[in-house]
């Protein structure tokens, strides 16, 4: 079938949405599965996490970019349910490419088990000095390099004899040793510095008995300053008790086969705590440190906002059959509209359904069967190798409010504004001229 003008950029937008769609929906759910993405860095990835499968796969057609912006959006707002924003996006698109074809215009549309929490932060580094370990840690933190101070101007210093170099040198090591002892005085027992250790000052730190951890990272430095309620102090002064933090214990560690600093604290009232994953590949660690972050999305939008929703595709098929049965009341051809818009929620269960391996037409009669006698909170059972459904409330399979409200909101906005563009209009991409493409005669204009 061949369409012109306006309904043939309407359809290939949604197609190009539709592939986007059908790409990240078996990767939905639990059972849903793996993609093997290869990004333009030749880096691979094995994930079924739609934000990372987006972030690395560059969407090049405009209107597919509309859903992925969308799906970006609901990971900045909630930080998870950005495959629920492709699949329901791309299940609206093609029910309203259904009524498209039946003759209605656009406008007619409606607006590892051994991973641990410890208190306290671990860093990937080896400590400086031979002191490995400290019990009731006074902590003095520098974001200078442990090293003896230099002058700010220039100078040139003539010796003369081998007795006046000597001096010379132990003038250095008094006032370095000095500059220890200061700080070894104030009851300090582990000192964390931002900048290179000197060999000299090392020593000395070892002499009174020091821990030394060298940080690089700024970042690094300033998490730490707040977990153990330090300041970071620009030179080798002493700190005051105000200016000191303090942990449990600071101990060199292992972790597989990565040495490991801990700051620990016994108590669980620290501010920050670090989350230690282990896993067998690194793709592994990538993938649970995503579910991970997921996890600690979904709890910061419970603090915004603590409503639950059942799960399994409960909410989407009540959203289904009350907008059905609202679409029913509704006269003239906008009833058509409404009613497509419901059957787009189906999307989320029949995807469920289908990554379970079990049949979604079957499970998705059931569903509004249930439904339909006013069991609102029962969805699809994963777990049975049979279409079957269960109390997503007793099951404790819930999702939060917010994410459900900005996914339907921002997939409705994205499948609307994609509906509404009639041309696509690309300019070249930059990068000045093409190189030539080996023609032999390539001068050969000069003899015309």
């Amino acid at each position: 079938m061949h369409f012109s003008g306006l309904e043939e950029a309407v359809y290939r937008n949604i197609q190009a949405c539709k592939e986007l769609a059908q790409t990240t929906r078996t990767a939905y759910g639990p059972n849903g599965m793996n993609k093997m993405v290869i990004n333009h860095l030749e880096k691979l990835f094995v994930t079924n996490d739609a934000a990372t499968i987006l972030r690395e796969l560059e969407v090049q057609h405009p209107a597919a970019k509309m859903i992925v912006m969308a799906s970006h959006m609901q990971e900045q707002e909630v930080g998870d349910g950005t495959n629920f924003v492709l699949v329901f996006a791309g299940a609206l698109l093609e029910l309203a490419e259904e009524l498209l074809r039946i003759g209605l215009s656009v406008s007619e549309g409606s607006g590892i088990s051994s991973s641990s929490v410890l208190h306290g932060m671990v860093f990937k580094k080896e400590t400086e000095g031979d002191v490995t370990s400290v019990k009731d840690a006074k902590i003095a933190v520098y974001s200078c390099p442990f090293d003896g101070t230099i002058t700010e101007t220039k100078g040139t210093v003539l010796i003369k004899t081998a007795e006046e170099l000597m001096n010379f040198s132990k003038g250095e090591e008094n006032l370095m040793d000095a500059q220890v002892k200061a700080i070894a005085d104030t009851g300090a027992n582990v000192v964390v510095t931002g900048g290179k250790v000197a060999d000299m000052a090392l020593h000395y730190a070892n002499k009174y008995n020091i821990m030394l951890v060298r940080l690089n990272s700024k970042w690094d430095l300033r998490r730490l300053c707040k977990t153990v309620g330090a300041t970071a102090l620009p030179r080798l002064t002493p700190p005051v008790l105000e200016e000191m933090g303090h942990c449990d214990s600071v101990c060199l560690s292992e972790v597989g086969d990565t040495q490991v600093v801990v700051f620990k604290h016994e108590k669980e009232d620290g501010a920050i705590s670090t989350i230690v994953l282990r896993g067998s590949t690194d793709n592994l660690m990538d993938d649970i440190e995503r579910a991970v972050d997921d996890g600690v999305n979904t709890f910061k939008v419970l603090t915004r906002d603590k409503r639950l929703v059942p799960g399994g595709g409960a909410t989407e098929i009540e959203l289904a059959k009350q907008i059905t049965s609202y679409g029913e009341t509704c006269p003239g051809l906008e009833q058509y509209a409404i009613k497509k818009f419901a059957e787009a929620f189906e999307a989320i269960p029949r995807a469920l359904a289908e990554n379970s391996g079990v049949k979604a037409n079957e499970v998705i009669s059931k569903l509004y069967a249930v439904h339909q006698e006013g069991n609102k909170n029962v969805g699809l059972d994963i777990e049975a190798e049979v279409p079957a459904v269960k109390d997503m409330l007793e099951a404790g399979i819930l999702d939060t409010y917010l994410g459900k409200y900005w996914a339907i909101k921002l997939a409705t906005n994205a499948a609307v504004t994609v509906l509404r563009v009639d041309q696509i209009i690309m300019a070249k991409p930059a990068g000045g001229p093409k190189p030539p493409s080996g023609k032999k005669d390539w001068d050969d204009d000069q003899n015309d």
